[in-house]
């Protein structure tokens, strides 16, 4: 942990030039956003070992009014939805879980910006943190960043 999952409706899957866009750079983006953040000691919030960014489109969706006002407004009614949810283990204070998600929501905010610009699209980021009633990892990534 931490894992970043985002799901999104799959008109955005289409070439940038026709309003989708590169979730492969969004994931690239938003791992290293995690990997830059600090707490308040200025130490590293998640292990580089840990992190995980995965993104799946939805192939069926329904996003508002389907459109109606998107197309009343003079666009094409091509409504577009991300959803990033990021599961971190307990522990982190109030204002780490800020700063990760301001920084985050930083990060998908810029990646977005010219969809949000030119078409209809919502972008919501939730953080969750929670008492977990089963967790078992195994994993030969954490050893490579290990300091000997």
């Amino acid at each position: 942990m931490p894992h970043l999952v985002i799901l999104y409706t799959a008109n955005l899957d289409r070439p940038v030039a026709e309003g989708g866009t590169d979730m492969t750079a969004l994931c690239r983006s938003l791992a290293d956003t995690m990997l830059a953040v600090r707490d308040e000691a200025g130490q590293p919030v998640f292990p580089p070992g840990g992190v995980r960014v995965l993104a799946y489109p939805a192939p069926h969706f329904a996003v508002a009014d389907g459109g109606a006002a998107g197309r009343a407004a003079g666009g094409s009614g091509d409504y577009g939805f991300v959803y990033l949810n990021l599961r971190m283990g307990r522990g982190r204070s109030p204002s780490t879980h800020s700063v990760a998600g301001n920084a985050l929501l930083a990060c998908a905010r810029s990646h977005f910006e010219p969809q949000l610009a030119h078409q209809h699209i919502g972008v919501t980021l939730q953080i969750d943190e929670g008492p977990e009633v089963f967790d078992a990892k195994t994993s030969s990534l954490h050893p490579l960043f290990k300091k000997p």
